[in-house]
């Protein structure tokens, strides 16, 4: 496996992001080495909240959540997927499968020990997060899920269906304008450019662009037997689940009702409905800070 990895100055001087890198080592199917990287500030004994990205985003999403979080006493820790971010990059789209992220970011997650954890988890963010959630259930305390699913073969709907489309028909994919199209508020050139920043060139970009054709949107994709064994434990989940979707999504919008019809912990938890786009972080930052702190709390 060819591997690209972006050079460190991409990340200097970044527009709200001062945050130090974390690295750890997890080994592909082949036998490679891939460097995972993430972010970890706040106390080592405060609740760990797990932040989970998805596509085509990085970290960088989670720049305004995680001081909130640190503030409140709280470990913010936001890892960058394989392909994304400061994180490694597989040169191969072939490099990328639902599997093969499911299985980094497990052995990543094992490599923490974390214990009583949360997570808040969007758009592939929950594809991968609540796989981790349903094989890790004990290490979890509780989980809010926003403008994400975990798909079982069902298609996706129109909204998906274009951005499918478009995603793999785009000459250039413009990751920077794409966060910017998919948040409500217009994004400033100086975030545009952080988002642009892991990418030097559209060589660094295949995983942004296989992710897309990953999702399990008919009965043929590969990982749908995977994800219906872990709707399987997320069914019988009595730990708090929230949902915070938002208002102005295509792609997922209505998508808590899923999780609030098969998921015993939704009862009595909240499920506002936030404003903002696809890139609710981008929205409502801090209103998913609270949500989050707020469930901590709940759970002591």
């Amino acid at each position: 496996m060819d591997v690209l990895r972006t050079p460190d100055d991409r990340f200097e001087g970044l527009d709200g992001w001062d945050f130090a890198p974390h690295y750890a080592q997890v080994k592909a199917a082949d036998g490679t080495d891939l460097r995972i990287a993430y972010v970890d500030e706040g106390p080592r004994d405060g609740t760990p909240v797990l932040l989970m990205h998805g596509e085509p985003s990085w970290s960088y999403l989670y720049r305004k959540i995680i001081p909130a979080l640190v503030a409140k006493g709280h470990r913010a820790i936001a890892p960058d997927l394989i392909g994304f971010g400061r994180s490694d990059k597989p040169a191969k789209r072939t490099d990328y499968t639902y599997e093969g992220h499911v299985s980094w970011m497990s052995q990543w997650f094992e490599s923490l020990d974390l214990s009583n954890a949360v997570m808040f988890c969007q758009d592939w963010g929950g594809l991968i997060g609540l796989r981790l959630v349903a094989a890790y259930p004990d290490r979890f305390a509780g989980v809010i899920a926003g403008n994400t699913g975990l798909p079982i073969g069902n298609s996706a709907g129109a909204g998906f269906e274009a951005w499918l489309e478009m995603s793999q028909t785009m000459p250039v994919m413009p990751i920077g304008a794409l966060l910017n199209m998919g948040s409500t508020r217009e994004l400033s050139a100086a975030e545009i450019a952080a988002y642009d920043a892991p990418y030097p060139d559209e060589s660094f970009k295949e995983g942004a662009r296989q992710f897309p054709t990953l999702v399990p949107i008919t009965p043929q994709h590969g990982s749908v037997t995977e994800n219906l064994a872990a709707w399987k434990v997320l069914e019988a989940w009595t730990k708090p689940f929230g949902t915070a979707f938002s208002d102005n999504d295509p792609v997922s919008k209505g998508g808590e009702a899923m999780f609030k019809a098969r998921i015993p912990g939704t009862k009595g938890q909240p499920h506002p409905i936030l404003a903002g786009g696809h890139f609710l972080q981008e929205d409502s930052p801090a209103e998913i800070a609270a949500l989050l702190d707020d469930l901590i709390n709940s759970t002591r």
